[in-house]
């Protein structure tokens, strides 16, 4: 069966369209684009280059002539841009959660699964082994033997001597 017949049959998805697919796909583009974006964000080649880039801003903008600075005293405009900066890195950053909450969702479950087979492991040896050891409860063990062959060859030595004794009581 094709993958679109595949994909219009299940009820827990969207329709898909065929235009557009980068766009309309989140985890071909929003979500993997707000995780790079937001991994990058939190990364101390980032900071420098922020901080490089707002001395440089700042020094630009306090040193240069007048006629060449673009932005005045107050530097509102790069407080506007490190505003723009900060609201667009908040939801890169709560999309690059939510990615990594899904997959910390998805290796929980397997840990379960795994878990839930080894017990189911664990039990079947446990039954094994119990298994085993009420057989060889039926079984003699060696120092049973060992006993029972050390109480014949003192049977057997016994029965040696008495004939002996009958012999000298003879005598």
């Amino acid at each position: 069966m094709p993958k679109e017949n595949l994909a219009r049959r299940r009820l827990d998805q969207p329709k898909g369209s065929d235009r557009m697919v980068l766009l309309s796909d989140p985890d071909l583009f929003g979500r993997r684009f707000a995780e790079r974006v937001a991994r990058f964000s939190g990364t101390a080649q980032f900071l420098i280059y922020m901080t490089i880039v707002i001395v440089l801003w700042l020094l630009w903008n306090t040193l240069a002539p007048r006629h060449l600075q673009f932005d005045p005293y107050t530097f509102t405009f790069l407080t506007l841009l490190l505003s723009l900066q900060a609201s667009y890195a908040a939801p890169f950053i709560l999309l690059a959660q939510n990615r990594q909450t899904d997959r910390d969702r998805v290796g929980i479950e397997e840990d379960r699964q795994r878990a839930a087979a080894s017990k189911a492991d664990t039990e079947y040896l446990a039954r094994e082994i119990a298994a085993l050891r009420i057989a060889l409860g039926e079984v003699a063990t060696r120092d049973f033997v060992r006993s029972e062959l050390q109480r014949l060859i003192e049977d057997q030595r016994d029965d040696e001597e008495r004939p002996r004794k009958k012999k000298r009581e003879r005598v």
